[in-house]
């Protein structure tokens, strides 16, 4: 049987053991996006973790998702997260980077543009943290055949840059309503050509942009997250079936490569959609069933353990418990989480929560 605190090797990526360090926003850039000693502290505290995955970077001002969102666009931004890397390698971890686009979520005080850019021009109904406070996010363009084409080239310019900058691997971000969820999902695309319509249509753009990140990095090192029926920031997902020809048609779009994994964001671990997304993956699956709350040990357990997936990505309380994994593992307390500093700049709630022993 598989323990939690098992080692593994995935692609060319090295997991401690089956924790993984979910993606998570934090805010904590400048308006540079440059990562800063606050972050190096930051993911050097969680390196203890089986695996940490940056927060959401983008690689194009019009793609910023929201305030205080770092980059991965520049030479100055490269740099910054080079130190992060080196910082948790010397903690004998290893470290994969998110890039993600935002598409329609976004708003002129967050990206400086007049609108984002999607799949369709459809607005998403939401409001976004903007500025000046909350904003209702304007209607986007849809990107054109050379906008496409363009995205494709960016996310992989992305992805070189995080590999050059020292990261193990990169994370495409396909999830949670930002671009590649609004191609996949069919009520915010709305196109007639050959990336709207049919699930196969629908998820060519995800498969242009994931074999082009493998060809330049190498599918080894490159991983997928989806949330599939997440129904979140106006990406609506409500017909199962279309759903499942949706993913089975991306997955299956990538299968070739053997890409290092695929990474699940969905609530219900025993449901009969994970068990689909797995077998129709073939290869190492994370399984993130937390959104909004928080993953326990007994749930962790029981993922791994009872082999409904591979390893287990944890967010809230990595937050509040850098060195989870050993609190876990040695049956320790854990400290409280204060929601309120999920967002907010400073060093409170980010890099002062207590390690095991200091509290």
């Amino acid at each position: 049987m598989t323990g939690l605190f098992d080692s593994a090797q995935v692609g060319a990526i090295h997991l401690n053991n089956r924790i993984i360090m979910a993606p998570l926003t934090r805010s904590r850039a400048a308006q540079d996006g440059i990562p800063t000693d606050m972050h190096i502290e930051y993911y050097k505290q969680r390196a203890d973790n089986g695996l940490i995955v940056t927060e959401g970077t983008f690689f194009e001002d019009i793609n910023r998702a929201f305030l205080g969102q770092p980059g991965i666009a520049t030479a100055e931004q490269q740099e910054g997260w080079r130190k992060v890397a080196q910082a948790v390698h010397e903690q004998g971890s290893e470290i994969v980077m998110q890039i993600m686009h935002g598409g329609r979520l976004t708003l002129p005080s967050i990206n400086g543009f007049d609108q984002g850019e999607s799949s369709s021009a459809i607005a998403p109904g939401v409001t976004l943290h903007g500025a000046e406070g909350r904003e209702e996010v304007p209607t986007p363009v849809a990107l054109d055949s050379e906008g496409i084409e363009r995205v494709v080239r960016k996310f992989t310019e992305g992805a070189r840059r995080a590999i050059d900058a020292g990261m193990d691997g990169v994370e495409v971000h396909g999830a949670n309503g930002y671009l590649l969820h609004q191609f996949l999902a069919p009520s915010s695309n709305h196109r007639t050509d050959e990336y709207g319509g049919s699930p196969e249509n629908r998820a060519r753009l995800a498969i242009e942009v994931i074999r082009s990140i493998a060809d330049e990095i190498g599918a080894d090192r490159l991983g997928l997250r989806i949330s599939p029926m997440h129904n979140i920031q106006g990406c609506m997902e409500e017909d199962e079936n279309d759903v499942r020809a949706t993913y089975k048609a991306l997955l299956d779009g990538i299968a070739d490569l053997n890409i290092a994994y695929l990474s699940v964001l969905y609530q219900d671990a025993e449901s009969d959609l994970v068990a689909f997304l797995r077998e129709s993956f073939g290869g190492f699956m994370i399984l993130n069933t937390g959104f909004g709350t928080e993953t326990e040990l007994d749930e962790a357990r029981h993922i791994v353990e009872d082999d409904l997936a591979d390893g287990v990505a944890v967010g809230r309380e990595i937050i509040a418990n850098p060195d989870l994994s050993y609190r876990w593992k040695n049956d320790l307390p854990l400290n409280p989480i204060d929601s309120d500093t999920f967002y907010t700049p400073g060093p409170h709630g980010y890099i002062d929560y207590p390690m095991a022993g200091q509290e």
